[in-house]
């Protein structure tokens, strides 16, 4: 099993940022934050491979935190890297990702203050898809920022449109708690949609039908550990109506193959 959304921190600050984190959410992670806490977390939910999403929430911040990124291309924790929108030179950024190894790129519209439809999140879309880097972005609501949506379905679907991204993944099922709009507007379109923080958040029966109508070959299984449980959210997607096959390609086989491993 692979989840493709979680989030470590290095150790020396894991406590302080989890810390502030949950003041902020008002909520109780389930890992310490650090790597080491993540892999038990692994362990006891059978996930065999975790994807780490960082994030640049300053241009200051690339350097650091692509050089924790980088510590974690083998074994079970798979890091992307981290752009801001604000980047002087994104596409020597993206580029200097590209070289280090890393599949991937994470982008937060809230944390980084900047609408998903944003002339600079679009640049950087269009550039990394070039390079064939994954793109990960926060959809929907957050509960950091509960006064304002950065990254609604409505902006994804421009971006989508414009752009024609081959590896966007939008977390949290499109938008979080923006899923009557997910299905009017982004359900069928050539992207991924993750399942970080969602079960028990939207009710079944709209889970499935936004699988199953956008093709459940583009579902991918996450959790945002440290911030749901990675063995609760195994067991929620395992006790839900879907074929065998299905889970198989949410929990595994679509990941495998987005990731080409």
């Amino acid at each position: 099993m692979i989840d493709f959304h979680t989030h470590i921190f290095p150790d020396k600050i894991a406590a302080s940022t989890l810390d502030l984190l949950s003041s902020k959410f008002e909520t109780i992670p389930f890992t310490d934050g650090t790597a080491s806490g993540l892999e038990k977390s692994e362990r006891e939910a059978g996930i065999d491979l975790s994807i780490v999403l960082p994030i640049v929430t300053k241009t200051s911040q690339f350097q650091s935190v692509n050089y924790f990124a980088s510590q974690f291309q083998e074994g079970d924790i798979l890091s992307f890297g981290g752009i801001h929108p604000d980047s002087p030179d994104y596409k020597g950024e993206l580029r200097e990702l590209k070289s280090m190894g890393l599949k991937g790129i994470k982008l937060h519209p809230a944390y980084q203050e900047t609408l998903f439809n944003d002339i600079r999140y679009k640049r950087i879309v269009s550039y990394a898809s070039e390079l064939g880097l994954i793109i990960s972005v926060h959809a929907g609501y957050d509960p950091g920022y509960p006064d304002f949506i950065y990254s609604t379905p409505q902006m994804a679907a421009e971006v989508i449109d414009e752009v024609q991204p081959e590896k966007l993944v939008l977390a949290h099922l499109g938008g979080f708690f923006c899923w009557d709009d997910v299905e009017r507007l982004l359900v069928g379109k050539q992207i991924y949609l993750d399942t970080a923080v969602v079960f028990g958040a939207i009710e079944d029966n709209q889970f499935m039908r936004i699988c199953r109508n956008h093709g459940m070959e583009k579902i991918l299984f996450a959790t945002d550990s440290p911030w749901a449980s990675q063995a609760a959210s195994v067991a929620y997607l395992n006790a839900l109506p879907l074929t065998i096959e299905e889970k198989d390609m949410v929990f595994d086989k679509n990941a495998r193959k987005l990731l080409t491993l």
